[in-house]
C-alpha cells in the first residue's frame, strides 16, 4: 500500500475558465478553417491540414484534460488522463510562480529552458493550494524566486 501524499489537487483548465475556453475554442475553429482554406483548397496537400492541426492540438492538450497533482515525501506525481509523471524533488534546483501555478527548475537559477526541462504545476482555480505547496517545495527544493 503507497503513502498518503503530502498534498493532492486536481486542475482542468477548459472547465475552470470558461471565457478563456470559448474564444479558444473560437480561435480554433477560425484556424482550422484557415489551414484547410490554405492547405486543402489552394495547396491542395491535405497532409499540411491534418499534420499542422495535430501540432496545435497536441501542444494545448494539457489546457483540455484534467491533471491531477500529488506531493509525496520524496517525489512528484502528475496524472493526466492516460500519463503518469513522477519526478524526485532532487530533480529540481529552484521554483518561482506566477499567477497560474508553480514552475520547477532544473537549474539553481531559472532559465528559458525551463518550460523544455523543468515541470509546471498548475494551480486550481480556487488556489486553495497554494501556500502549503510553497511551504512543501521550500522544505523540499529550498531556493525560491
Amino acid at each position: 500500500m503507497s503513502p498518503e501524499p503530502l498534498l493532492s489537487w486536481r486542475s482542468w483548465p477548459f472547465v475552470e475558465r470558461p471565457r478563456s475556453s470559448a474564444l479558444l475554442l473560437a480561435f480554433l475553429a477560425f484556424l482550422a478553417w484557415f489551414l484547410w482554406n490554405l492547405a486543402v483548397k489552394q495547396w491542395q496537400q491535405p497532409w499540411f491540414y491534418f499534420l499542422g492541426m495535430l501540432l496545435v492540438l497536441g501542444n494545448l492538450l494539457p489546457y483540455f484534460i484534467p491533471t491531477t497533482y500529488q506531493l509525496y515525501e520524496y517525489e512528484i506525481v502528475i496524472h493526466y488522463l492516460f500519463l503518469k509523471i513522477t519526478r524526485r524533488y532532487a530533480d529540481f534546483g529552484c521554483f518561482y510562480s506566477d499567477k497560474r501555478g508553480i514552475m520547477l527548475s532544473t537549474f539553481k537559477l531559472p532559465r528559458r529552458l525551463d518550460a523544455f526541462r523543468g515541470q509546471s504545476l498548475r494551480f486550481s482555480k480556487a488556489q486553495a493550494e497554494k501556500e502549503q505547496l510553497i511551504e512543501i517545495l521550500t522544505r523540499k527544493i529550498g531556493k525560491q524566486y
